[in-house]
């Protein structure tokens, strides 16, 4: 009873942002991509050895990310996503 209430209650409170949490969500994957893939694009970027082993669990999410970016094809030259 009270984990339904407590539910319903969270349910109301965070309905009217979801919209807001979701581009939010969204502008800090879009920044979170481009540090994973600035070094490949040929901007200098400090974090590129920490962020280098993300790349294989991203790869799979670039080719909407470049799309979102306003890029039609892919920024890269050696690498094909669409």
């Amino acid at each position: 009873m009270l984990a339904s209430a407590r539910h319903f209650t969270e349910e109301w409170y965070s309905a009217p942002y979801r919209g807001a949490i979701a581009r939010a969500r969204r502008d800090e994957d879009d920044l979170f991509m481009l540090l994973v893939f600035s070094e490949l694009m040929g901007m200098p970027n400090p974090v590129g050895y920490y962020t280098l082993e993300l790349q294989p669990l991203l790869m799979e999410r670039f080719h909407d990310w470049h799309r979102r970016m306003g890029m039609e094809h892919s920024p890269l030259d050696d690498f094909r996503c669409c």
